[in-house]
């Protein structure tokens, strides 16, 4: 029963989010409409990202991808396979760069090149991780993304409950603003396994 009601508690949207309306009136606004996909190590944002990328250039959205992971060894090498794939920008500091600097200059970029879309990867992290939570926390503080969403594993149980929670319990501490800063939204991987 607690489960099920932290799980009722947790997916019960704070309000409804329909992204193609959304980025249609950041467009008439003249603005880049962003998402910022954050969650554990290895769960498949960077790999999610992609599909989101094209699912909104299959609506028409005109969409570059930020590589805000500037830690990890080869994350810039996964993004770059797939922009080219898709055909789509991809802004890019390199490594051992401050990640919420990184966002704020392809959100600039995106606005420069006429983009509908920013989709910003960030590092994987475990939500325990007080200076990483801290890091994410200033990338989503500066930037003010208009969607956070936690990518999470199916294969995790009631684990995913606990990051989610905990990721979100941290981005509201460490907002400034109020409201503060919240997770918008699920996507979750690896259904298939």
């Amino acid at each position: 029963k607690a489960v099920e009601d932290a799980l009722t508690k947790i997916l019960s949207p704070g309000r409804n989010i329909n992204i193609l309306q959304e980025v249609e009136a950041s467009r008439r606004e003249g603005e880049p409409y962003s998402i910022v996909f954050i969650g554990c190590n290895g769960v498949g944002k960077s790999t999610n990202l992609a599909k989101v990328a094209f699912w909104l250039m299959q609506h028409g959205m005109k969409v570059m991808i930020a590589a805000c992971d500037t830690f990890r060894s080869g994350a810039v090498e996964q993004l770059r396979t797939h922009t080219q794939r898709l055909g789509v920008e991809l802004f890019e500091k390199g490594y051992e760069k401050d990640p919420a600097n990184v966002a704020r200059e392809a959100l600039k970029k995106a606005k420069e090149n006429g983009c509908d879309v920013l989709l910003v990867d960030t590092a994987g992290r475990m939500q325990d991780n007080e200076p990483l939570m801290r890091a994410l926390s200033k990338l989503i503080n500066m930037n003010n993304p208009n969607l956070t969403l936690f990518v999470g594993e199916a294969l995790v149980g009631n684990e995913a409950v606990d990051q989610l929670t905990k990721f979100n319990s941290r981005l509201i501490e460490l907002s400034p603003q109020d409201p503060p800063h919240r997770i918008d939204g699920i996507v979750l991987t690896k259904f298939d396994t």
